[in-house]
């Protein structure tokens, strides 16, 4: 290959690996006026009626979207969500935008600016509020026993509108669609019960094959999240599909479950790059700031990236983490050294940002991981890997225990590209 540029954090490094393929998305430019692509896809909804024929005038409509972590594009189709349901005798005062958190805490006002757009000021914003009794209504259990707790003004309301952005999750098979709605306003409870399902049962142990990146037929996750999101009966969805750069180049619109089984099928065909066997080596960078500006953010293209490996093979991961591990307690669950400890330790106790911790260490106990970040060393092997200073460094740790010509590939947008060996199906 000729020389690839990576990023890390706010810097670039430039790496040249003779003989090494670069894996990037297939992306085309995106849409000129990403207004006008809304306003076509709302036209053509997707197994559904569309949203002029789905309201009343007098109703009240509660509009769902993702918060500051997860950019979707709202500040373009929101104002034409209202739009078209002040055009169907909806007023605005009978409007309102919920700002599916999860459990990540409350939105500044200065990042509500930045979700509404120009319906900042305009239509009331509230955000979810994950450990609030009195802002939560149970709505019933799911066949697995997962109690089903929603958001108030989501499920009282007459009609709710779901939107959010289509992409790679790593045991949910992809975001968007149903998780707009479990965990994006479901309570604490609910969003770790659904989560827990990336288990198998205690007889049986271990983590489920099909809890993974670009799989939803068979997924426990999935289902656990479907199935409970089917119980607020939300009316109509609209998701986009992004660039790596966060511009819109899809929209997708209609029932819940169709219009969002398209998405998964463009993000699919878009990001996922095929390999003929795997590598010896992957040299991966998350894509800069913010994508690695954390571990957790980070581990999205950790994940990705072994994908592309042989078991034992070599990944270099460029984050810099900046902001440390993303969350005060995600270290502390690496006190637990053994695998099959870490996971009784969950099953006990859950916790997402466990999971995360736990996938991390599974990752590293698979492969050799050397990163390249603002960890210190004690940081850097508690998580099982191994500490460089820079890219050069890097390189010259994983040539040591590499085969001669090793096959290697190098990702520089580590969160947005999923591998896939064609010989594991």
């Amino acid at each position: 290959m000729d020389q690839t540029t990576l990023r890390y954090g706010t810097e670039t490094f430039a790496c040249r690996l003779p003989g090494a393929r670069v894996l990037s998305a297939a992306v085309p430019a995106a849409a000129a006026n990403p207004e006008g692509l809304t306003a076509t896809a709302l036209d053509a909804p997707i197994d559904a009626p569309p949203l002029e024929k789905i309201v009343r005038p007098g109703e009240k409509v509660v509009i769902v979207t993702s918060d500051i972590t997860r950019y979707t594009g709202s500040e373009h189709y929101l104002p034409i969500v209202v739009e078209r349901l002040n055009g169907a005798g909806i007023a605005d005062a009978d409007i309102e935008i919920v700002i599916a958190l999860g459990i990540h805490r409350k939105q500044t006002e200065a990042e509500h600016r930045k979700i509404l757009g120009p319906l900042f000021g305009r239509i009331a914003v509230f955000d979810h509020e994950c450990d609030n009794p009195a802002e939560l209504v149970l709505l019933g259990e799911t066949a697995g026993g997962i109690p089903v707790w929603i958001n108030r003004r989501v499920a009282e309301a007459d009609r709710v509108i779901v939107t959010g952005t289509v992409g790679f999750h790593y045991f949910a098979g992809y975001g968007g669609g149903r998780k707009g709605l479990v965990p994006g306003v479901a309570s604490r409870q609910t969003c770790m019960a659904s989560h827990f399902a990336v288990f198998h049962p205690p007889e049986i142990g271990g983590k489920h094959p099909l809890a993974t990146t670009g799989v939803i037929e068979g997924n426990p996750v999935h289902e656990a999240l479907l199935e409970a999101a089917r119980m607020v009966k939300p009316d109509f969805l609209l998701n986009t599909v992004l660039s790596p750069e966060k511009e819109i180049l899809a929209v997708f619109c209609g029932d819940m479950e169709k219009a969002h089984e398209a998405g998964c099928d463009l993000t699919s065909r878009l990001y996922a790059v095929e390999l003929e066997e795997p590598a010896d080596l992957a040299v991966v960078s998350c894509g800069g700031h913010p994508k690695d500006i954390n571990v957790i953010q980070s581990h999205k293209a950790l994940h990705y990236g072994v994908q592309a490996l042989r078991p034992g093979g070599t990944i270099v991961l460029l984050a810099a983490c900046p902001d440390g591990f993303g969350n005060r307690t995600f270290f502390d669950w690496f006190r637990h050294r053994d695998l099959d400890a870490f996971e009784a330790a969950l099953r006990k106790g859950y916790e997402i940002n466990g999971q995360t911790a736990h996938a991390t260490l599974s990752k590293a106990r698979t492969f050799r991981v050397i990163l390249v970040s603002e960890l210190g060393e004690v940081e850097t092997t508690g998580m099982g890997m191994e500490k460089a200073a820079d890219l050069d460094e890097a390189l010259r740790m994983a040539s040591a225990a590499l085969p001669e010509n090793p096959r290697t590939v190098v990702i520089p947008d580590g969160g947005t590209v999923l591998p896939v060996i064609k010989s594991r199906g």
